[in-house]
């Protein structure tokens, strides 16, 4: 296992929608194991593959239960909203008050090859929620407005 470098703003995978994961097998679980190393190692709660330059639909998770792993996961159902402040990995020393679904369902592979159904609240699911977005090539600044945005983006890239 090994920790993985962390892609930071403005990375051009970080705005890539990443290719969804055919089979789950030796290679996908070796990366995994490598994911919630570097996720530990940094002290976050979520991590997805193109914060560590890879173009698959893969995140781990965890908020003091374990890791979960997820290929491909795909939100297909929210309730309510929730506002809590957010960080990333990818953005550091930004921290934003994000309004989500306070609820999520999402469908996803779990590490056997079998399809599960994961419900999330609370910051479970605001966690869920920001690492599927990564997926999809979208980051924590996409939520301040556009005047403050120019700001962090430049305090960002130096």
């Amino acid at each position: 296992m090994a920790v993985l470098d962390i892609r930071k703003y403005p990375d051009k995978i970080l705005r890539k929608k990443c290719k969804e994961v055919p089979v789950v097998d030796g290679e996908i679980r070796r990366l995994f194991d490598d994911m919630v190393m570097t996720m530990q190692a940094t002290k976050g709660i979520g991590l997805a593959a193109p914060q560590v330059g890879l173009d698959m639909r893969l995140i781990v998770v965890d908020i003091g239960e374990g890791p979960l792993k997820l290929v491909n996961p795909k939100i297909i159902s929210k309730k309510g909203s929730s506002i809590l402040e957010e960080g990333c990995l990818s953005l550091p020393g930004v921290n934003i008050k994000v309004k989500r679904a306070a609820a999520v369902t999402v469908s996803a592979l779990n590490i056997q090859n079998k399809p599960e159904l994961i419900k999330a609240t609370g910051i479970f699911s605001h966690v869920l929620q920001h690492e599927i977005e990564h997926l999809n090539g979208k980051l924590l600044i996409d939520y301040i407005p556009f005047y403050k945005r120019a700001f962090v983006k430049k305090r960002l890239q130096g």
